[in-house]
């Protein structure tokens, strides 16, 4: 069987695998009689949903399971947590603060690991953008998304790896400091908003201070004010669809007025959470 850690180690195939798995609906209970473990160092709405719902859509049982529970890296090891688990369960998924923790699970156990998110990535948000904008547009090659806010979080790099693998055209704009750290092939970094958005057909933010780096707000929402999506950003690429991985801090990153406009996709994309966890985990299977 296979873990799914990174967009950019699942690679162009197994993304586009996964993806058409999210669109089937004959996929069988292929975990039938089993359980999947859901570890949760940080706790997520649309994340325990989506993936408590994806497991039962093939059959499974999930078991939720709280940080305290577990006490991942305290009261017991990565490796040890990662080897009870394997005992009971059939895919081991984490939402955790360090990805190293994933790493250090998935080198401890045969069972696969899916990862729910980590500091450095969350594929499972990059999949379900993939599958709303390919619905929205029609297509992924050369698909034109303008990501605008914070490029150094593990949502934007995230979506960055997946645009490269698929040829979609990925314009990223964040104040100075803030940007991808990487260069990837068809993402390209700006500073300028309003450059970003230039003929975008996906406009997509985030929020601007994640879990973890409440020390960082008064600083981050100084350096990120002029990165707000509101009605006169997205009026310079009228047709354009707008994305949030949410939860959204209206007010913040994205106005009101954007989150509740016509052309805003956000809960379509929450909904796709679902579709794309399960297509990730009948993958993960299917190794």
């Amino acid at each position: 069987m296979r873990d799914l850690l990174t967009i950019a180690e699942l690679g162009r195939d197994g993304l586009l695998e996964v993806l058409a798995l999210a669109e089937r609906t004959d996929l069988g209970t292929p975990l039938a009689g089993k359980g999947v473990a859901l570890v949760f160092q940080k706790p997520s709405a649309r994340t325990r949903n989506s993936m408590e719902m994806a497991v039962v859509q093939l059959g499974g049982h999930p078991v939720y399971i709280q940080k305290d529970e577990v006490g991942l890296g305290t009261r017991e090891s990565a490796e040890d947590v990662a080897r009870t688990l394997a005992c009971y369960h059939q895919i081991i998924a984490a939402r955790v603060m360090d990805h190293e923790d994933l790493l250090r699970m998935a080198a401890a156990t045969e069972r696969p690991v899916l990862n729910m998110l980590s500091d450095k990535s969350h594929p499972l948000q990059a999949l379900a953008d993939l599958l709303t904008v390919r619905q929205l547009t029609g297509k992924l090659e050369g698909a034109k998304l303008a990501y605008v806010g914070d490029g150094d979080n593990n949502v934007c790099r995230s979506l960055a790896e997946a645009a490269s693998l698929v040829g979609a055209e990925l314009v990223v704009a964040s104040p100075e400091g803030y940007g991808l750290p990487d260069t990837l092939d068809n993402v390209r970094q700006v500073v300028d908003p309003a450059e970003a958005v230039e003929g975008a057909e996906i406009v997509y933010t985030d929020v601007w201070v994640s879990m973890g780096q409440d020390d960082e707000t008064e600083t981050r929402l100084k350096a990120f004010a002029p990165y707000q999506v509101d009605e006169a950003l997205i009026g310079r690429c009228p047709e354009a669809w707008f994305l949030h991985c949410l939860p959204a801090r209206r007010g913040e990153e994205v106005t009101d007025a954007v989150m509740e406009c016509g052309k805003s996709a956000v809960w379509r994309q929450a909904e796709n959470r679902m579709h794309t966890a399960r297509g990730a985990l009948a993958w993960m299977l299917e190794g």
